[in-house]
Formats: C-alpha cells, structure tokens, sequence
C-alpha cells in the first residue's frame, strides 16, 4: 500500500487502538503507556502511514523543512557534512529537522525517514550506508517526497551524491608507492558501510596494478578508538609494513597514537594516509596527510539539489560523484628515512625556538 492512502482509522485497527489513542502517540501526548506508544508507532511504520501530509500538500503549502538522517554526530565526517547542509539550508531559509542513527541499519533507517516524514518535511537528505534494496524501499517510503542519498552506490539509479572513491584510493596509493613503499597495511572501515567496501576495493586494485598486494587488512568502525587498537593488534602481529593507509582521519589518529606509544616514528618508520581531510586533521601531530572530501561542497550540493527537486518533482534522477584530492602534509616520507630531512630539521628548530620564546616570558 503507497503511504497517502494510509488514514489515522487504518492505524488504529492495525494496532487494535480508538483513533483518539492513535491521534494522542502522534501529538505526543501525556498520559499513553509506552506499550500502547510502541504498538501504535509499530503501525504506523508497517503502513508506511505520514501524519498530516496529504493535508499539508492539499494546503499548498511549503513546511520549510527539509529533513537529515545521518549517521552518529560523534563522527567527524557526519558532523561536518550536517553542519554544511544546515548552513546551505539557513541560507536559503529551510529548516533541517535531523534526526540520528546509533547503529545503522535498514529497519533503524526506515523509522528515521518516518519521523521525519511526520513532521511535514519536504524532503530527505540520508546520509546513512545503505543497500540498493534498502535505498529503494525507502524511496517507496517517501511516496512523492523527494529523498536524496549521500551513503550508496553511486552505480545506483537513483537521486544521489557522492565522492569518487576510485580516485581517491589510488591517488593515496599511487603517493605511496611513488616514495617507494612496497609493504602498506590497510585499515579500513566496517563491511557494513558501501563507502569503505569502496575503499577497499579501491585500494586493492590500484596495489594490483602495480603487482602488490595489502600487507595486513584491518578493519575498525570509523572511531579513533578502533583505529588505535586495529594498529595495536596489527604491530602484535610481527607484520612488515612501511605504510598504513586508513579509511577516515578519525581512525588515522588512533593508530597515530599507536605507533607513537609503540615507539615507531611517523613518517620515519611508518608513513600513514588518512581520508576525509576533516577540518581537525591539519592538526595531528604530525599533520596527517590524507585524501580530501570537501564536506561543505558536498553540503551546498544537496540543499541545492533537494530544493530543487521538491520545487520541480519531475526532473529526471541524477547521480553526481563529486571530485577528491590528496593533501599532503606531514606523514608520508621514504621508507626507512629515520634521519630528519632538512625540511624535518627546520621544522623542529622552529618548534625549539618557539618553546625557548615561551620559557623567556616566564623569567
């Protein structure tokens, strides 16, 4: 069944409530049991009903909300791409009503959509890792609200945003083996993600390219925390490796860390390649060199785009793949170049004299 055919009385008889009960879980009201508040949300999401919709198109009228279902805000990468959609949106006086994921999934995803749905938004922006199956039913879940995908396939027929993940792993491979490194580790992020299973295709097929393979393959979940013990459990193994490369910068400073704590200089002994060039990662010690995804590109994009497809519903589906480029700064070098360049060598006079400066003005 589409969801505008959907009425608060289908509602009610699915979870075997009065309609004044139904009309009560949707206003939020005090005074429903949780039981009865679960049983009644439990019908709404299986008959993919909207509340208020189909009254607020019959109205003519814009909410001037769009809605963001994103991943966990705790990550740098979702953080800066929803603070990038609600800039673009306050510009062009929108509303972004957000609503978060702990753990993504297609179930937890599809609730998302239908709260957001409930508060009259006028479209979607989701920004979860998502399946072709899952992409699709929530399309069908908006009906004709105009929903646009950051997290998918971009093979995908269908209204979406992403950045092209081929460049972007052999660009940090192609670095890597320019200076000479043969033995690379990787540690990537969750199979559960389509954008790190696109890293890691990408990585393997450009260090086939040049007759190599992986040295180790490690996987965390985006978080710095997993990036320092993947690289723990990594340095434990004995492996050989002169290069890490890593699936986002949050899990680059973990292992950053990890290779410090172990004694192994950065980029002496290890070089290591982050990705997402989030705003913090220009300050790691030392500043990460990584391949740069630039959120708030990304973020103008999808207002831009959405806003337009809920003013124009019948232009034609459109997959965009935005460019990346590698940023080099400070955690790549030669393999087995432990002696400091003359780059190295003033950089740290320079920090010396600093830290001397400050000493003074304490005397």
């Amino acid at each position: 069944m589409k969801t505008k055919s959907m009425t608060l009385y289908d509602v009610a008889k699915h979870a075997n409530v009065s309609y004044q009960t139904v009309s009560r879980v949707i206003n939020q009201a005090e005074h429903v049991s949780d039981k009865t508040r679960r049983k009644v949300e439990a019908a709404m999401q299986s008959l993919n009903y909207v509340p208020n919709r189909v009254a607020q198109q019959l109205a003519g009228k814009l909410s001037q909300n769009i809605g963001l279902v994103t991943s966990n805000l705790s990550l740098h990468a979702p953080s800066q791409i929803a603070a990038a959609i609600k800039s673009q949106a306050s510009k062009l006086h929108f509303n972004v009503m957000i609503s978060m994921i702990e753990q993504p999934d297609g179930d937890a995803c599809k609730s998302a959509v239908n709260n957001l749905l409930s508060q009259r938004v006028e479209g979607l922006i989701v920004n979860i890792p998502l399946e072709d199956e899952q992409v699709r039913a929530i399309t069908e879940m908006c009906g004709n609200v105009p929903a646009l995908f950051l997290d998918v396939s971009p093979d995908l027929d269908i209204d979406s945003i992403t950045f092209d993940a081929t460049t972007g792993t052999h660009l940090a491979i192609e670095h890597l083996v320019k200076q000479g490194h043969q033995h690379i580790a990787l540690l990537n992020g969750p199979q559960t993600s389509v954008s790190a299973r696109l890293r890691l295709e990408g990585w393997q097929q450009a260090l086939a390219q040049h007759q190599l393979i992986a040295a180790a393959q490690m996987q965390g979940d985006w978080s710095s925390q997993s990036g320092y013990l993947q690289t723990l459990a990594l340095l434990g193994q004995g492996v050989t490796f002169t290069a890490l490369l890593v699936a986002n910068d949050q899990m680059a400073l973990g292992a950053l860390r990890a290779l410090n704590e172990s004694g192994l200089s950065v980029p002496g002994q290890v070089s290591v390649i982050g990705y997402d060039d989030t705003e913090d990662s220009a300050c790691f010690i030392p500043p990460l060199t990584t391949i740069k995804q630039d959120f708030k590109a990304l973020g103008s994009a999808s207002v831009d785009r959405l806003l337009e497809k809920i003013h124009s519903p019948n232009q034609p589906m459109q997959t965009t793949v935005l460019p990346v480029t590698l940023i080099e700064r400070k955690t790549t070098a030669e393999p087995g170049s432990s002696t400091p360049s003359p780059q190295q060598l003033a950089d740290a006079l320079a920090v010396l004299a600093r830290q001397v400066a400050r000493l003074k003005s304490f005397l």
